[in-house]
């Protein structure tokens, strides 16, 4: 009997010694987690390479020595704070700068050369027909058909008065209807200006001879031209080899100055000049040759001396360019000739159902009489006065040709005579009508005008890491430590957070101490202090627990 009381008093003694235990077990855990806060905190300052921060929490300091180091902490992370902050903004402004660097090659693809001449109608091809039909649009003669008395009366000493009296005299002329022969602006067009067969005298590239052939015709606002090297006949493009005069293409042209429509009228067709029109282009783009055309006199040889320019462009931000693709039914490529001619040819069409001569597409090429009431009105407003409907962006890339210009005159008194006679005209008649053009590579050569970026990520972290090392002594691998500070009090927090949560709830009686239980329970036994066998007396039971 004895030894069962003996033996549950054993396990009675375990089970409170192990819930005393655990009860000092969470106490210390507690604590341990109040103070690794501050462990992390002590030991992130004595290791961190962040210059003065040790001075600020070291007990060796005076307080004032302390404080003076906080004061030039904060001094310094301001003014780190203001630099990146002025940094960051140059970087969002999105800075671009230009750079130019001269290039040289073996060989250079020759530009496009386009040409036409001053004067859009022939008198000699002139034909009843021509005059029933676009008379009006010449301005010579009036809508119902009627001799314009006013024009005819600056015919008064032309060569040419007697000829257009005749072709204007519609007495016996029966136009053919128009329903089954619509009148052919295009063909007329095509017939009337100057055939470059007839004002080809000599063509030269790099010493060989070349021809009309070598030309391909194209419409523009000055009527019917020819682009040399334009790469739209199947032939290859040609290259040069070497730069300076004799190098390139050189023609003599016969303007044919006789050939000129008398001028009687202004009128947008109406010619004050005579000479050619010349534009120096690349392949990828169209000629816009009444813009930005320069003109070549007769009477002179003219040098074109050029350099190839290629020009890149940064797209938005960084700068304007286009560099979505560009939408358009008649080209493929972008430039800014193109979207001003796929820009006129719609507004036309939009205002006029018609198109010009010279714009691409398959629509109705308007009439002589339209070209009168609406379609060179509508077109002189669209380039002079509207700025906003064909409003067309520089490409990112294009090819760009500047030019330097000299001229000699042309026939010398000592070769008047030789030329005359060897193109059976006047010497007068070469003086009035006869040019040379040559054009050529100044070097082989070429100049490159990049635009690019004059700021970026790479150049604000450097600034920035070159400000932190200044003002904190700080680099890339001290952001780091800051990081695992931060990383170590946030996973401190979070786990000490779910230890606390998971900890199990105490019951009211839990309220009650360890030896307030065994006095209860010793007091039911009704044991003696002394009761236990070989033991001295230690008092209660509880006590000897406790």
């Amino acid at each position: 009997m004895v030894l069962g009381i003996v033996s549950n008093e054993q396990n009675e003694e375990r089970d409170l010694s192990n819930h005393a235990s655990g009860r000092a077990t969470r106490h210390a855990g507690s604590t341990a987690l109040k103070s690794t806060l501050k462990d992390i905190t002590v030991e992130f300052v004595t290791r961190t390479k962040v210059h003065g921060l040790k001075y600020i929490f070291s007990r060796d300091k005076s307080k004032l020595h302390r404080v003076l180091w906080l004061l030039a902490i904060f001094v310094c992370i301001g003014l780190l704070c203001t630099w990146s902050w002025n940094r960051i903004l140059y970087l969002l402004s999105f800075p671009a700068v230009t750079k130019i660097h001269m290039a040289w090659a073996y060989n250079m693809t020759f530009p496009a050369v386009t040409l036409c001449n001053q004067n859009f109608f022939r008198v000699s091809g002139l034909t009843q027909s021509d005059l029933y039909h676009s008379g009006y649009w010449m301005d010579i003669i009036h809508q119902n058909h009627s001799i314009n008395r006013k024009s005819m009366a600056m015919l008064k000493h032309s060569t040419h008065r007697d000829r257009l009296l005749r072709l204007l005299d519609f007495s016996d002329y029966s136009p053919p209807p128009l329903s089954r022969h619509p009148f052919n602006t295009t063909e007329m067009i095509g017939r009337l200006s100057h055939q470059l067969e007839d004002m080809l005298l000599e063509c030269k590239f790099q010493g060989e001879n070349c021809t009309h052939k070598n030309f391909t015709p194209i419409y523009t606002r000055y009527g019917k031209c020819y682009t040399f090297n334009s790469g739209l006949d199947g032939n290859p493009l040609l290259t040069t080899l070497k730069g300076g005069t004799g190098n390139g293409l050189e023609v003599m042209l016969d303007i044919q100055q006789d050939e000129y429509l008398p001028v009687w009228g202004e009128t947008d067709e109406t010619s004050y000049e005579a000479g050619i029109k010349v534009q120096i282009h690349s392949q990828d783009e169209p000629p816009f040759i009444d813009q930005l055309g320069f003109g070549v006199p007769p009477g002179f040889q003219t040098f074109v001396s050029c350099q190839q320019q290629l020009l890149q462009y940064l797209p938005p931000p960084w700068g304007d360019c286009k560099s979505s693709s560009f939408e358009s039914d008649f080209f493929s490529t972008y430039s800014i000739t193109a979207c001003r001619i796929d820009c006129e040819t719609r507004y036309l069409l939009e205002n006029c159902n018609c198109r010009m001569v010279h714009m691409p597409g398959t629509s109705t090429v308007c009439t002589p009489e339209q070209y009168k009431d609406c379609a060179d009105p509508a077109l002189d407003f669209l380039v002079e006065k509207d700025n906003d409907y064909c409003v067309c962006e520089t490409p990112c890339s294009m090819t760009r040709y500047g030019k330097e210009l000299s001229m000699v005159k042309i026939p010398s008194k000592a070769s008047a005579k030789y030329l005359a006679k060897k193109f059976n005209k006047t010497e007068q008649y070469i003086a009035d009508n006869i040019l040379v053009m040559d054009i050529f590579f100044e070097a082989l050569n070429y100049e490159k005008i990049e635009q690019k970026k004059a700021y970026e990520l790479a150049g604000l972290l450097g600034d920035i890491g070159g400000q932190m090392g200044l003002f904190i002594g700080a680099s890339v691998l001290t952001i780091l430590e800051i990081f695992d500070y931060l990383y170590e009090v946030f996973k401190d927090k979070v786990v000490g957070y779910f230890i606390r949560k998971k900890r199990p709830q105490r019951c009211p009686s839990d309220n009650l101490s360890t030896c307030d239980t065994l006095r209860s329970h010793s007091d039911s036994l009704g044991f003696t202090s002394n009761m236990l066998p070989r033991h001295p007396t230690v008092g209660n039971f509880e006590e000897f627990a406790c």
